[in-house]
């Protein structure tokens, strides 16, 4: 059973900006609406291993394995770091070609994916929010946490597409302007960047 609480909660989670919205909205400027779709795509993806880690209790041992966290949290961090900096240096103008290419497509769902399987706070994330939602004395509750997850995987997908297609309304604006694009590329820099150092000193 879905309630609307839980509907609630999960669209105001998914709607907070942070990595992947960020990096959704930044394709959908940058490369089109089709692009951004990719983007899309890929960040949705990325939660599937942090709900899987839920859903097998894997997220336990995470919590608990300081070694295990740490870990996942200096690589995420540092690809957050890596992604600001290429986006910092690129000076390339924003492509208004509408359909990226298959490899191009590829690429994008690949690092959209990396940006959020590479950060450990969704699955503390999941291990907390998800448990509240399943019903007492559920005949299956896998089953119901699968449904939840599902729920929750669509919803954003829904709105990270609705955040790249918003984005790509405001293109021309763009494209014509090398002034609002510089200045949009070192926003998008900085907005990772910050992302990066703050889970690099983030504790558990």
């Amino acid at each position: 059973m879905i309630s609307f609480e839980f509907l609630i909660t999960s669209l105001i989670v998914v709607l907070i900006p942070g990595t992947g919205v960020i990096f959704t909205v930044s394709t959908g400027i940058a490369q089109g609406r089709k692009a951004s779709i990719y983007a899309a795509i890929g960040c949705t993806a990325g939660i599937v291993p942090h709900l899987l880690a839920t859903i097998l209790g894997l997220a336990a041992i995470l919590h608990t394995s300081a070694v295990a966290f740490q870990a996942l949290k200096y690589a995420g961090a540092a690809y957050l770091l890596y992604v600001a900096y290429a986006t910092w240096q690129d000076r390339s103008a924003f492509s208004m070609e509408e359909t990226p290419s298959r490899s191009s497509g590829i690429a994008l769902i690949v690092k959209a994916l990396l940006l959020n399987i590479l950060n450990p706070k969704l699955t503390i994330f999941f291990l907390a929010f998800l448990p509240q939602f399943v019903e007492p004395n559920v005949t299956s509750p896998l089953s119901q946490l699968l449904l939840l997850s599902s729920v929750f995987m669509v919803m954003t997908f829904v709105v990270f597409v609705i955040y790249g297609f918003l984005a790509h309304t405001f293109r021309k604006t763009v494209i014509e302007s090398a002034l609002v694009q510089a200045w949009l590329r070192r926003s998008f820099a900085a907005a990772f960047a910050g992302l990066g150092i703050h889970l690099a000193l983030s504790e558990k």
